[in-house]
């Protein structure tokens, strides 16, 4: 089976350097919140142009994290896109906030601008903006909004680590951004692990303190905070793989072309603004006949995925909101018709030869039927 991306093989790169590592922490006996996690951090910040790294246990709690810092909470309101992971809106309802839905661009899949506006409430207090599967959303006009109507404006870039908006970095362009360094990501940890970035010394201060418990100083708890910080280990790893971040990213966009020039003529195939960036965390493909495909690919050992099948004004978590099927048309089509193929930076010409002659014979199959 060609899995979504290839763990194995793209350990085979750097293993004896990821292992070195990971044993000097298991010798130094430093494994929360030591020196590994504090150049990761700056490695990270410097990276994106932010002035501040926070590393965090996972991208969800970047995310809520970044919330509770920016004092959101019970009676507020918080404007998102319906279509991305869960963890977007979960994190509003937990810090006791209310999620409001805006409806997506259909050709970039990230929340669309021009119906923000009308979603603004006196109960507004900020805006998660999703650079979903690696492409930036549309960032000139999302901070002019947050700074008319006086708004936070978070980042979850959580699938887009090198992505770019006009020059600039995603993650650095907001009030804060979240980013995940979940196995799969195009900078992947051994496990779970996240790192918020900021340019405010007010919220970064706020944050270092509810990662830990409230604290700075040992046993000395200005507020009530949580425990959700970077492991040692995941850092060690995340600082071998980081070098390699951008001839990975590379790799990435030199294989959705590839896919694209192939495919644009039997599905749908991921669209480019002019001025903004994608780093394919996912290559995503829409067809009338996703499922018939789905199961195809997986008779012929390729891996495919749905992100997401379900937009998350649906789900059953969020019934209480009051959506209901129609509300958010683009999201639903979406939803319906969307499906990611294997893309990873060791997927070889060979593979992605296969996969594509494989999706065209269903196609012809497909018309030689009708």
């Amino acid at each position: 089976m060609i899995p979504l991306v290839d763990l194995k093989e793209e350990l085979n790169l750097f293993r004896d350097e990821i292992y070195d590592s990971i044993k000097e922490v298991i010798e130094s006996s430093s494994f929360i919140l030591g020196s590994k996690g504090q150049q990761l951090e700056n490695k990270v910040a410097d990276y994106l142009g932010a002035s501040y790294g926070i590393g965090v246990a996972n991208g969800t709690d970047a995310l809520f994290l970044s919330l509770k810092a920016l004092g959101i909470g019970p009676g507020d309101e918080v404007i998102t896109t319906p279509f991305t992971f869960f963890a977007t809106a979960e994190v509003i309802a937990n810090v006791g906030a209310t999620p409001v839905f805006v409806d997506i661009e259909e050709e970039t899949y990230n929340i669309n601008p021009k119906n923000i506006q009308q979603a603004i409430t006196p109960k507004t207090k900020a805006i998660i903006i999703v650079h979903l599967f690696g492409l930036s959303a549309q960032m000139t006009e999302m901070k002019k909004i947050a700074e008319e109507y006086n708004l936070f404006l978070i980042e979850d870039a959580c699938q887009a680590i090198g992505t770019k908006h006009k020059g600039q970095y995603v993650g650095s362009i907001g009030d804060v951004g979240c980013f995940s360094f979940f196995p799969s990501k195009n900078l992947g940890a051994f496990g779970d692990a996240g790192m918020i970035v900021t340019s405010n010394e007010t919220v970064y201060e706020k944050l270092i303190q509810l990662r830990n418990h409230g604290s700075i100083k040992r046993y000395h708890h200005s507020m009530l905070g949580y425990n959700s910080r970077l492991d040692e280990i995941q850092a060690a790893v995340l600082l071998v793989k980081f070098k390699f971040l951008d001839q990975f990213i590379a790799n990435r966009i030199e294989i959705a072309k590839t896919y694209t020039e192939n495919l644009k003529d039997k599905v749908r195939t991921p669209s480019i603004p002019e001025n903004l960036e994608h780093t394919f965390h996912q290559y995503c493909i829409e067809t009338s006949h996703r499922d018939e495909l789905m199961e195809y690919l997986s008779k012929h050992q390729i891996a495919s995925a749905i992100y997401y099948p379900i937009p998350l004004h649906l789900q059953e978590a969020f019934r209480n909101l009051g959506y209901k099927e129609g509300d958010f048309p683009i999201s639903e089509k979406v939803a319906k018709n969307i499906l990611a193929l294997p893309i990873g930076p060791t997927l070889t010409n060979e593979q992605q030869r296969y996969i594509i002659q494989v999706i065209k014979d269903f196609f012809a199959q497909k018309e030689n039927k009708n």
